[in-house]
């Protein structure tokens, strides 16, 4: 009999490795492909079997799967999509293309373009920002006029908070459009720059199996203008009647947008209307948000989303009901990283689950706003908010690093 394959298309520096283990531990061969598998250190660590492949291209992922069709048994296919969300509907056309389990390509596509799914989402009612799209600087401060200052720009096709920045007045409206259209954003599809409503508030994430919220997280983040997480707590401290009325949009959005099919995470503030829903996407939540979920919950979100892509029947029931909380280590300079320390006194701490480091020292830091400013993550779980915050805080206390500054010029 043929050995079972799991097709992995790209990957993802968080939670791609729990993939793989998930798999092997389901009695499957995971198989990365990758444009470019070198990026991923875990690839040759681990001694993962990767084929460099075209991932833009969906002929050569259906040439790529038919060969090893000839070798494997093809259980399922699932991918990641890291900075490019397109790589979660080329997963969904691969899928139909051979009869496999997966999430429906076109409604990953209008979900993946954010003017696309704020116009589906507002004309089914769904409480969310004043936004407008644009191309040029000129449109984009008629726009920022139209709505009204602070405004928040981002591209119109991207995830991670690559490009995305908190604009307050006109003269940074206007510098953040010349960064984005000058050449020093790499841009996925045509530039089309997203001009919205700066909504404030607490902020939410609602993770959704099919059509059954999991839970509710809460997260803060980092200085503004940018959005970089820098804490996050699973479950949410919500009461019930938050929890009904977020709950109720972020499924009324998965309506609005034809999903229903796998994970999707959904990304809301309450402000003075209630919940308003910023974005929703059609994806496994990243960073800590599995690793939380366990923790609290019991619920090893991989290995159920793994399988329902190969057919199997999944189990969501929670083993148990702890407070699980992440921060984030954000660098506050750029430069050269010297050395950091203290993961394994972190590690050693009771009430610390995981402490993971993602740079080694010698590495440059060079900021840009958005996830890669983060060089490392803290998880602690306990039955109550405030034992997890303790042992979050001493853990983070417990970590230090070093950076150098770049030299400047005349140096």
């Amino acid at each position: 009999m043929a050995r079972s394959a799991l097709i992995l298309v790209e990957g993802h520096r968080s939670i791609s490795l729990l993939y793989v283990k998930a798999a092997q531990c389901l009695g499957l061969h995971p198989i990365t492909l990758s444009a470019d598998p070198a990026q991923y250190d875990y690839l040759a660590a681990e001694g993962i079997e990767a084929i460099r492949v075209d991932t833009d291209n969906l002929d050569a992922l259906i040439h790529e799967c038919s060969r090893l069709r000839a070798t494997y048994e093809i259980a399922g296919i699932t991918g990641f999509a890291g900075d490019d969300e397109s790589v979660s509907a080329t997963v969904g056309k691969l899928c139909r293309h051979f009869d496999l389990p997966g999430p429906n390509p076109a409604s990953i596509e209008r979900c993946c373009d954010k003017f696309t799914q704020r116009q589906l989402l507002s004309e089914a009612g769904v409480p969310i920002p004043a936004y407008r799209l644009a191309a040029n600087a000129t449109e984009v401060e008629s726009c920022a006029a139209e709505i009204g200052l602070p405004v928040v720009l981002k591209p119109a096709v991207g995830s991670g908070s690559i490009g995305v920045r908190l604009c307050r007045s006109v003269e940074e409206v206007a510098e953040h459009t010349t960064y984005l259209l000058d050449g020093k954003h790499t841009w996925q599809s045509s530039p089309k720059i997203l001009v919205e409503e700066f909504a404030q508030g607490p902020y939410y994430c609602t993770l959704v199996m099919g059509n059954e919220v999991l839970g509710i997280g809460a997260a803060d983040f980092g200085p503004l203008p940018h959005f970089v997480f820098l804490r996050s707590i699973f479950p949410a401290p919500v009461t019930d009647d938050e929890h009904r009325r977020i709950a109720d949009v972020s499924l009324s959005c998965l309506r609005a947008l034809g999903l229903g099919w796998g994970p999707t995470n959904i990304e809301l503030r309450w402000t003075r209307r209630g919940p308003v829903v910023i974005e929703v996407n059609p994806r496994l939540v990243g960073g800590t948000g599995p690793r939380l979920a366990q923790a609290a919950h019991g619920i090893d979100l991989v290995t159920e989303h793994i399988k329902l892509v190969i057919g199997d029947e999944w189990d969501l029931r929670r083993r148990h009901s702890h407070i699980a909380a992440a921060r984030f280590l954000l660098v506050d300079r750029d430069g050269i990283l010297d050395w950091i320390d203290g993961d394994s006194r972190a590690a050693a701490l009771p009430g610390v689950a995981e402490v993971k480091f993602y740079v080694e020292p010698k590495t440059p830091i060079i900021r840009k706003g958005d996830y890669r400013d983060c060089i490392g993550h803290v998880v602690a779980v306990s039955p109550s908010l405030a034992q997890t915050e303790i042992a979050l805080q001493r853990a983070v206390d417990s970590i230090s690093w070093s950076i150098t500054p770049f030299p400047t010029l005349g140096e």
